[in-house]
């Protein structure tokens, strides 16, 4: 026998292995009752229309009727009969021999509709199963049975149902793209209302909030069950505290709380309590956040113990951040003490907030923030030998960190000292693990988009298979003319937008042309008569020489300017000229408020960089205008030309003036609004030009430096054409 072949038997052995334990677990679970749930769907074999409002009978008096999408639920138990009937196909009868689930396909044969059992789905199942059960533990396994489910002949509901899964394991493993693709794709064969809550929680997971919002908005609250209603609900409130409306939050959040209480779902109760809390201590009112908090404790006392603690750990966390140590420290050692007797039946994975390192570091921390030294360093110590025991260097790194402070602090520098060089270690051993960490996540998410392609690629040759078949029913029925007339009328549509695109992409690159002729005629004039009031105030205090000799520099830069005044870019060694030619009228201006130097790396070829005409000047101007001219000694305007990257250059104009927010306030209504619109200029013209020459400018205006006179840095990146 092959080794291929026999590997497929052990393959096949350990699936129906597990699904046969499933099975027995489910036996066992209902041993006393000796009733299950047997869940299935009716629908058109060929079109996959469900059928709804079936009619369904267990001999023993059960009853129901399928749902808009086809399914169905009723309980029974081994040996009931199942009967099928509704008025568009004849009554079927099914003896029940497992829990499996039945899909009951309905056969058109002129016009007189018959219906049959499809037993064949227990493979399906037997592989939805097994996917199940390796969902948290085995991604890449789970994902194979899921395509091996979808491998086999199934109906789109099973199709539906098996992309719910392949999103829940996405969903699970952080991967919330992927896990958006396939809620979609299984809502697209059967639209459920649990698939399309996956998906606005799966948007929310991937911070777009906005589609998570119209998602929730868009289902009808009557379809839901009342479970699914507190899902709604505290989806949108989650939403909505992200996106800071907390009032409307708050509003969500009671709404679910109602419903919740009204139907008697506790752990939802403790989570819209707990949740309510958090919107009130976002929105500053910490005195209604710990009401709700206390209730929220008060009710997770009476649910599990891990509960219990997730909520100790969630209050405690406002406790530190709203400074009452002294409660943060009765909860952090409730919740230590639970968290020792959890560990004793579960492994509790080190990324849980529930581990007894993470909680023991806390507590630590709490004490050392109430100036408990004594009680901090017994903490610190816990938390580092249970890090040590889990192997969680994250939490020892912290922990030895704060050990170390907490003896400097209480003067014992020699034990500090020791464990300041012990929290060295374990930082080169922490960086040591998260690169061997970044090396499996790589191999993980390869491994998983293959698994991702294989099963596009099963459901692209299934629709491929479907859309033959729909063609050949087309082609039987003499439709030729249709199928010829539409790729006739799509042929047409492309050229027609082949042309629409050439057609705009012309009138874009018009419109930009248009614009920066625009821009550019708006710069001249504002730069001209900035340069004009300083000769007027040369001739207003009679300084005939000093003017003239202004004029004359002045109708030089005119020259240079007019001259370059229609190009797009030219050579940076003209605008480094222009720059000097520039600056050198300002300070002539201003001498006594500033010296200026213009440096250029000599590793760079300025022969070789293009630059938009007048694009640094305003920089300049805005720099000694409204930064140094303020400055009460002397200041200095810095203007350097240095390599960045292969094929770019850095151009920085720095000044130590008085910087921008002192600047803004000394400005007048009809300077800010000047001002705001030379720099919108210039934004306008570098988004024009980087759509026009692919991004070939680039622009970041920051502080200079962390002083009263805080200046102004302005850094222009240049790529080479």
């Amino acid at each position: 026998m092959k080794p291929n072949n026999i590997y497929i038997l052990i393959l096949f052995f350990c699936t129906l292995s597990l699904y046969n334990f499933g099975q027995n677990n489910r036996v066992e679970n209902f041993e006393d009752e000796r009733l299950f749930i047997i869940r299935g769907s009716v629908y058109d074999k060929f079109t996959h229309k469900p059928f709804r409002n079936v009619e369904i009978f267990i001999n023993g008096g059960k009853y129901t009727r399928t749902a808009v999408d086809g399914t169905f639920n009723i309980q029974a138990k081994i040996g009931d009969e199942l009967i099928v009937q509704h008025s568009d196909f004849e009554p079927i009868y099914y003896t029940i021999k497992s829990n499996e689930r039945i899909n009951i396909e309905v056969i058109d044969e002129q016009q007189g509709r018959r219906s049959k059992v499809d037993v064949n789905t227990k493979n399906f199942n037997k592989m939805i199963d097994s996917a199940d059960a390796y969902l948290k533990t085995d991604a890449e396994k789970s994902i194979k049975f899921i395509g091996n489910a979808l491998n086999i002949e199934i109906s789109s509901y099973q199709i539906a149902e098996a992309h719910e899964l392949l999103g829940d394991i996405y969903m699970y493993w952080k991967q919330y793209d992927l896990a958006i693709s396939d809620y979609k794709i299984s809502i697209q064969n059967a639209e459920k209302s649990s698939a399309i809550l996956k998906l606005a929680r799966a948007y929310f997971n991937n911070s777009d909030y906005s589609k998570s919002l119209s998602t929730y908005q868009d289902l009808n609250e009557k379809d839901l069950s009342n479970y699914d209603k507190t899902v709604l609900y505290e989806g949108i409130g989650d939403v909505y505290l992200k996106m800071g409306d907390i009032p409307k939050a708050i509003s969500a959040y009671n709404k679910g709380l109602k419903i919740a209480k009204k139907h008697l779902i506790a752990p939802k109760v403790t989570d819209f309590n707990s949740k309510i809390a958090e919107a009130y201590n976002e929105k500053g009112e910490v005195d209604k956040a710990k009401n709700f908090y206390n209730s929220s404790l008060n009710l997770a006392a009476k649910e599990n113990k891990k509960r219990v603690v997730e909520e100790q750990v969630k209050v405690a966390e406002f406790n530190s951040a709203n400074e009452d140590y002294e409660s943060e420290i009765v909860l952090r050692k409730q919740a230590i003490e639970s968290i020792e007797d959890i560990e004793k039946d579960s492994i509790i994975p080190n990324e849980s907030a529930l581990t007894s390192q993470k909680q023991n570091y806390k507590l630590g921390n709490a004490y050392l923030l109430n100036n408990d030294l004594e009680n901090a360093i017994p903490s610190f110590k816990k938390s580092i030998e249970e890090s040590e025991k889990k192997g969680d260097l994250d939490v020892k790194k912290d922990a030895t960190r704060k050990l170390s402070e907490a003896f400097i602090d209480m003067g014992n520098a020699e034990e500090g000292l020791k464990w300041l060089n012990e929290y060295k270690k374990t930082v080169d051993q922490a960086y040591a693990k998260k690169v061997q960490e970044l090396s499996q996540v790589a191999r993980f998410s390869r491994n998983l988009a293959e698994q991702q392609n294989r099963i596009t690629s099963l459901e692209s040759d299934r629709a491929l298979s479907r859309s033959t078949y729909e063609l050949t029913q087309e082609r039987n029925k003499s439709q030729q003319l249709i199928i010829y007339s539409l790729i006739g009328g799509l042929i047409l549509l492309l050229i027609t937008g082949y042309l629409m695109f050439k057609y705009i992409k012309q009138q874009r690159l018009a419109n930009n042309l248009l614009a920066l002729k625009s821009l550019r005629s708006q710069m001249n004039p504002h730069f001209i008569f900035n340069a004009l009031n300083s000769v007027n105030s040369f001739i207003a205090t009679n300084d005939e020489r000093t003017a003239n000799k202004y004029l004359s520099d002045f109708s030089h830069l005119m020259r240079s300017v007019l001259e370059n005044s229609e190009e797009d870019f030219i050579p940076l060694k003209k605008e480094i000229e222009l720059l000097d030619l520039y600056t050198k009228l300002e300070h002539f201006r201003f001498q006594d408020k500033f010296d200026y130097s213009i440096d250029v790396d000599e590793s760079v070829n300025v022969e070789e960089f293009q630059i938009p005409p007048m694009l640094l000047q305003p920089y300049i101007e805005n720099a000694v205008w409204h930064g140094l001219r303020y400055k009460t000694e002397k200041g200095h305007l810095k203007i350097t030309i240095q390599p960045k990257h292969k094929g770019e250059i850095a151009i920085t104009i720095t000044d130590d003036g008085i910087g921008r927010e002192r600047s803004k306030a000394l400005k007048t209504a009809n300077q800010k609004k000047q001002n705001s619109k030379g720099m919108n200029n210039i934004k306008k013209r570098v988004a024009i030009l980087n759509e026009m020459y692919k991004d070939k400018v680039d622009v970041v205006i920051e502080d200079y430096q962390n002083l009263e006179d805080a200046g102004t840095k302005v850094v222009v990146t240049l790529k080479k054409d």
